[in-house]
């Protein structure tokens, strides 16, 4: 629920008694007693109507109109008929601002339990991912964009079998519930296909086919798949997606520039890429909230550079200082787009998929 409290309410509230203060102070001053300020005093419950709950905003209006009543004595006009206009004005105006800081609190409760049932929900479209699978360790993260920013259809999963260990991480073109709906379609066609696929290339080629029916024409996803079931030798499919990144245990890092295909939705072949992964190596995948980070002037944020924040420590650690380091490089540490990042690390041990005694294979539970 969006509330009225903090920073900007105290602030407001201060601006509201400040006003009210020196218009008081200025008509008490004023030597012309045929000019009076009293309409004025008005300001104080209408500036705080913008920030304050309606009870607040009523002490302001009342603090008002008593002063306005204070003015007719100390400009000893206080039985004049335009005396009366003036009080009239005032008690008008913050029965009016009550009535609006009313309002806004309202609609501002109901934005925020719209924007809570949407997290929710992309919450509950986010998948809770293994930290091991066949030689690969696993750390994924979601951050949201700065407060006042919407959702988006930013997006990852795995697919983990006896026989196969896959990746996705994507971004839906557009914000809101819609995109969020488009990146559950977007799982769901990978969770489909990569079970019945063996080749990474057809699992691209039938996720695009599946989704094509429910996007509209300017609607795509950007996606990169991986496949590490081999993991000396894993497969990437780059989807209109910015390339993963490449870290080394020496701390040396590259991008994975390919010949990216369409995005997911508008293309219909897909091929795929080989590249060495040796144990130790650590593949950062991301959405463009990371890659397209802005700073003060303008400047992308340079992912080459973090590799060092990348290369030690727990995976979960080096998310934290990536994250971190995102934030730093935006103004005032706000993210302009939601992220999702995926640190996957090649490891020495592995095991193949094995449920734990006594509980179900957590495929079978994935919607279909």
């Amino acid at each position: 629920m969006v509330t009225t409290s903090g920073r900007p309410s105290a602030i407001g509230a201060a601006l509201a008694a400040v006003t009210l203060v020196a218009l008081v102070v200025l008509d008490v001053a004023t030597p012309d007693r045929t000019v009076a300020l009293a309409p004025l005093f008005a300001l104080a419950p209408l500036i705080a109507c913008a920030v304050l709950p309606p009870v607040p905003t009523a002490g302001f209006a009342a603090a008002a109109f008593a002063a306005a009543v204070g003015s007719g004595v100390w400009n000893n006009n206080s039985d004049a008929a335009q005396q009366l206009v003036r009080l009239l004005d005032v008690a008008l105006i913050g029965a009016a601002a009550v009535v609006v800081s009313a309002v806004r609190v309202r609609r501002e409760q109901q934005v925020g339990r719209l924007a809570t049932l949407a997290e929710v929900a992309q919450k509950a479209v986010l998948p809770v991912l293994p930290a091991h699978a066949r030689h690969t360790d696993i750390a994924v993260r979601y951050e949201s964009a700065a407060e006042d920013a919407v959702i988006g259809g930013d997006l990852y999963d795995c697919y983990h079998s006896r026989t196969h260990t896959r990746f996705l991480i994507g971004d839906v073109r557009g914000k809101g519930i819609g995109a969020v709906e488009q990146a559950a379609r977007v799982i769901r066609s990978f969770r489909q296909a990569a079970a019945v696929q063996t080749d990474l290339h057809a699992v691209a080629e039938d996720m695009s086919d599946y989704l094509t029916p429910f996007f509209d024409p300017e609607e795509f996803v950007t996606a990169l798949l991986l496949d590490t079931t081999a993991s000396a030798r894993p497969l990437l499919v780059n989807a209109g997606h910015p390339p993963p990144l490449l870290v080394h245990p020496d701390g040396t890092c590259e991008f994975l520039e390919t010949d990216a295909d369409l995005p997911l939705g508008l293309g219909e072949r897909y091929g795929f890429h080989e590249f060495d992964w040796g144990p130790g190596d650590r593949l950062l995948m991301y959405t463009d909230g990371v890659s397209e980070a802005r700073d003060r002037d303008g400047d992308f944020l340079d992912l080459s550079r973090l590799a060092p924040l990348i290369v030690d420590g727990s995976l979960e650690d080096a998310l934290d200082r990536l994250l971190d380091a995102v934030r730093a490089h935006t103004v005032r540490g706000d993210l302009s787009d939601d992220v999702a990042v995926l640190l996957l690390e090649h490891t020495t041990t592995g095991q193949e998929f094995q449920p734990v005694a006594g509980e179900h294979d957590w495929r079978t539970s994935l919607p279909r």
